[in-house]
């Protein structure tokens, strides 16, 4: 009788650990697409195993406890964003969750982009409090040793695609950035730069003046030649991104340049002030640090936009005054054709209100009319170096 016990105790003990070993090993998935599964600080594992039941993650809730369990105390559950989007043992599950696999989110910093531009992207992607953020950017002591002229971390913060956690510190994306910006300068650039920091402080100055005035790669040598010839001939150098950021330092409103934004008393508006502007006023990227490094020989000493998403160079005051009268002429021309086309959008939704025009007729009119206003360009006072200058002074040209 014993023995018949102990037989059938045993069969019951194999097929159960056989049960649990299917139940532990056994992929599931109870939910359609990626899910995304936030665990916050100091969940416990029966909170987390019912989430995940709820979920449709986990099947049941026993096989993975009993994992846990096992593992304690050496591991324990971290807190985070999980990412699922496949079927997944409890084994899996269990592991993704103490080694805190957790959900990085994809931040693109642009080319070009500010401290101010960086903060909003990171508020709108990571939550990120944007004040916060802009506090620790003020903290220059990261970069004492590249820039002792930094007033901020302004054009450090190396533009690139990262991935952060949600709930990161705006301490951690920042000491990213400035790592991702020394391992560039260290393996990417020439080695001899920087041959001093003040040498470094101003090629990053420049760069990023060279970044936000032209989008176009082969235009950046040339845009930085430019620069460099103003200079050395200590002309203004009329740049009217800096005078854009100039208004933001001073919570001015930003939008199309005024008269009175480039007569606006700022160290950093270069239509006030000859020279380069204190700082960085962005972020450069690795083209135009090079451009900066090697700007192009010529005699260019004047650009006007093309109203194609590229400039017009010329080497002398009178070649640039015609340039810039005919890109007012563009201007102008742009500018009635979006008015004709503005006028017949918001005839055509008139229409339709009436019932005269179906509403696909009218969206499409109303999209076309959107399009075409998106591409205009900018006012005369935001086309470069000697739009201004082209248009009233009377020194010689170069």
């Amino acid at each position: 009788m014993t023995k018949r016990l102990l037989i059938a105790f045993a069969a019951l003990l194999l097929v159960g650990l056989a049960w649990t070993w299917r139940e532990l090993y056994r992929p599931y998935r109870g939910y359609t697409g990626n899910l995304i599964l936030l665990l916050e600080p100091g969940t416990h594992a029966s909170q987390a195993a019912m989430m995940l039941v709820e979920q449709g993650v986990l099947a049941r809730r026993w096989p993975f406890l009993l994992r846990y369990w096992l593992g304690r105390p050496v591991h324990t559950i971290k807190a985070g964003e999980y990412l699922f989007d496949r079927p997944l043992r409890p084994t899996d599950v269990y592991r993704k969750l103490v080694q805190g696999d957790i959900y990085l989110h994809a931040v693109v910093i642009p080319e070009g982009s500010d401290r101010f531009d960086m903060a909003r992207i990171l508020q709108r992607q990571l939550d990120l409090n944007p004040e916060e953020f802009l506090r620790v950017t003020e903290q220059v002591a990261a970069i004492r040793d590249l820039d002792p002229q930094a007033r901020t971390l302004e054009g450090y913060l190396f533009p690139d695609t990262y991935r952060f956690p949600r709930g990161v510190t705006a301490a951690a994306v920042v000491l990213t950035m400035l790592a991702r910006f020394r391992h560039v300068l260290d393996s990417r650039l020439p080695p001899d730069l920087p041959p001093s920091p003040g040498k470094l402080h101003e090629v990053i100055t420049l760069a990023s003046l060279v970044e936000k005035e032209t989008p176009t790669p082969s235009e950046r040598p040339v845009v930085a030649g430019v620069f460099a010839r103003r200079l050395e001939k200590r002309w203004p150098l009329q740049c009217d991104p800096t005078v854009i950021y100039a208004a933001r330092l001073n919570h001015r409103p930003i939008g199309p340049i005024t008269q009175r934004d480039l007569e606006f008393d700022s160290p950093y508006n270069t239509y006030r002030h000859a020279g380069l502007p204190p700082g960085p006023i962005a972020s450069p990227g690795e083209a135009s640090i090079r451009a900066a490094l090697s700007p192009a020989a010529g005699n260019f000493c004047y650009f006007v936009s093309n109203n194609h998403g590229g400039h017009i160079f010329s080497r002398t005051l009178a070649e640039h005054q015609r340039n810039v009268a005919l890109y007012r002429r563009e201007v102008a021309a742009l500018n009635r054709v979006a008015a004709v086309k503005e006028k017949a959008a918001k005839e055509a939704i008139e229409r339709g209100r009436r019932g005269k025009s179906d509403v696909a007729t009218s969206s499409s009119s109303g999209g076309e009319s959107k399009q075409q206003k998106a591409a205009h360009p900018r006012p005369v006072p935001g086309t470069g170096p000697g739009t201004r200058r082209g248009a009233r002074d009377s020194r010689p040209p170069g």
